[in-house]
């Protein structure tokens, strides 16, 4: 594997071979942390993190990473920052990138991730876009492989909810990159569309991975290593919007009931987060006192805070997988 100056926009640009390699990196360095003997490989860099979205995970990912390994950062959210507003995506890469040796990008479009990487001469990374989340995918599969073994053309998972969001594309993509067995598990209206469908068959018979998409939870979970969800509904939509995929969304709420169709006993649950699993967040308390539906939204509480859930796993290891982006594209490693 050779990503030195390789820019991580989307997962479709990478081999099988190239994911593999940033996760067996991102394990022997969670390895390396675990023990204490974690080496500093990149000193002296500098990584601007430009955020027009806001962000927990990703952010605070990138700094401890960067921070762990010798390396410095920048953080510029809307309000520092011209990007979109007095200045141009291509004039701000070039900006950048006569200060910085690596720009991370975390927004709405992935034009603006993609004219980033066409006009800097550093690497950029997609920290998050509405098409593609490839910085959460390597946290997930190191997360599946820590759970469910290491050869991924034997590890299955489902995804429930709505799957037209970068979740439902990244996952479907990734896991036919890499050979699993993946299942979209939602109703026909919410699939991914139909390019993000072609370009996940096309890798899965180069790959030998298996797709199905279903509106049938049933068929879509039985055996599965995994489930998978996102939220359905986000703080800026209109209350129409609410209602309409709250209705179509309810069937796939992941329960007890919804993890027993697995017929597994160790079938993990796995979520980006932020997750509405309760009351104490806005949107959970929108939802239920709206639509009645209490105890969480996509998932409930009792399946967030049960045994098979690994979503804290999940949160940690998309530090770990970071890290090995930056050294990999920054070090060569």
């Amino acid at each position: 594997m050779n990503l030195l100056g390789r820019d991580f926009l989307r997962e479709l640009d990478f081999t099988k071979e190239e994911l593999l390699g940033l996760l067996d990196l991102a394990a022997a360095l969670k390895a390396e942390r675990r023990a204490g003997s974690e080496l500093q490989r990149l000193s002296g860099k500098r990584i601007a993190l430009l955020f027009e979205k806001t962000s927990t995970r990703t952010r605070i990912s990138f700094e401890v990473a960067a921070a762990e390994q010798g390396a410095t950062t920048t953080y510029l959210d809307p309000q520092s920052s011209q990007l979109g507003h007095k200045e141009s995506a291509a004039d701000t890469a070039r900006v950048l990138s006569r200060l910085f040796d690596a720009i991370e990008y975390r927004g709405s479009s992935q034009m603006i991730v993609d004219t980033l990487a066409e006009y800097a001469d550093v690497p950029v990374y997609n920290g998050l876009t509405d098409d593609w989340h490839p910085t959460q995918m390597l946290a997930d599969f190191l997360t599946m492989r820590e759970c469910a073994g290491q050869d991924f053309t034997k590890i299955s998972y489902a995804y429930l909810g709505d799957a037209r969001n970068n979740m439902g594309n990244s996952l479907l993509v990734t896991g036919a990159i890499l050979g699993c067995d993946v299942r979209i598990v939602a109703p026909k209206a919410l699939w991914p569309d139909e390019g993000v469908q072609a370009a996940a068959h096309e890798r899965a018979s180069e790959s030998g991975g298996r797709i199905l998409l279903t509106e049938n939870p049933d068929e879509g979970l039985a055996g599965v290593d995994a489930v998978h969800t996102d939220v359905w509904v986000s703080m800026g939509e209109p209350s129409d919007v609410w209602a309409e995929r709250i209705a179509l969304l309810r069937p796939y709420r992941v329960d007890t009931a919804m993890m027993k169709r697995s017929g597994r006993d160790d079938t993990v649950f796995m979520h980006c987060l932020p997750a509405f699993h309760d009351d104490q967040t806005a949107v959970g308390q929108k939802v239920a006192a709206e639509f009645g539906l209490t105890g969480g939204v996509e998932v409930t509480h009792e399946v967030f805070e049960s045994p098979a859930s690994v979503v804290f796993d999940q949160a940690e290891n998309r530090m770990h997988t970071i890290k090995a982006v930056l050294v990999a594209t920054l070090a060569g490693e």
